[in-house]
């Protein structure tokens, strides 16, 4: 089985959406994490988050976080799904949260323009046909000095990680994605998570995009090892205009 992408990852979302925050909430930890994620995001960019993008924000769970994390934050959540933003923009919001459909890949001809000061991404980058253009482009958006924060599943590299991965899909991810009907997008969650780049390799590629200060930090609970915050900041500009 090849991955899912662009289209037809987001026809799979679509199909999905019912049934996935339900799904979800089976999983330990998994708001508890992504607000800790959001709070470190916080911490980053201090009172310069005023302005927020995030990206992949799917049924709004991440755009919940964000909003609990950055109170007086303007965040606008952006998804290539129509059927999963449509379960997002049904929920209740503070006027200052807003929602776009548009895939990570063509933003501005959705009308997302920056600067942002911050930007979240929660599992997203797995997703992409090509995710340096999407940091490339999450670059640009940013303000000088602007924080980036992607949750992620990420193996550390170690094997019993990677071990407990499978036991957890086997057991657990894939039984429940075939329940929905949707298996399809289960398998492709186990599948992306493996073909992914381990949690340094990451890291580094968010280096070689343009960003400094990247941390890695991990997450508690049974995906200790398997997802990650990954922190980092677009360069100030030097005098001059360079950065």
């Amino acid at each position: 089985m090849t991955l899912l992408h662009d289209a037809a990852l987001a026809e799979a979302f679509d199909r999905g959406a019912g049934s996935y925050d339900r799904l979800v909430t089976l999983n330990p930890g998994y708001h508890a994490q992504l607000r800790r994620s959001a709070r470190r995001l916080a911490q980053a960019a201090g009172t310069a988050g005023n302005r927020v993008l995030d990206l992949g924000c799917g049924t709004g769970a991440s755009t919940a976080a964000l909003a609990a994390a950055l109170p007086r934050a303007r965040i606008v959540g952006v998804d290539a799904s129509a059927g999963m933003l449509r379960r997002a923009a049904a929920k209740e919001w503070p006027t200052r949260v807003c929602f776009v459909h548009a895939p990570a890949e063509d933003l501005a001809a959705a009308g997302v323009h920056g600067p942002f000061d911050a930007v979240f991404a929660a599992y997203l980058f797995r997703n992409l046909a090509d995710c340096d253009a999407v940091l490339g482009t999450v670059l640009e958006l940013l303000a000088p000095g602007g924080r980036l924060a992607v949750h992620e599943y990420a193996l550390s590299g170690r094997r019993v990680d990677r071990a407990v991965w499978s036991t957890v899909c086997a057991g657990v991810i894939l039984p429940l994605g075939a329940a929905t009907g949707n298996g399809g997008l289960y398998r492709h969650l186990r599948r992306s998570v493996g073909e992914f780049d381990t949690a340094p390799a990451f890291a580094g590629r968010m280096r070689r995009a343009g960003f400094d200060r990247v941390r890695v930090l991990p997450l508690p609970g049974w995906q200790t090892g398997i997802t990650h915050t990954f922190l980092a900041r677009r360069p100030p500009e030097r005098p001059g205009g360079a950065r």
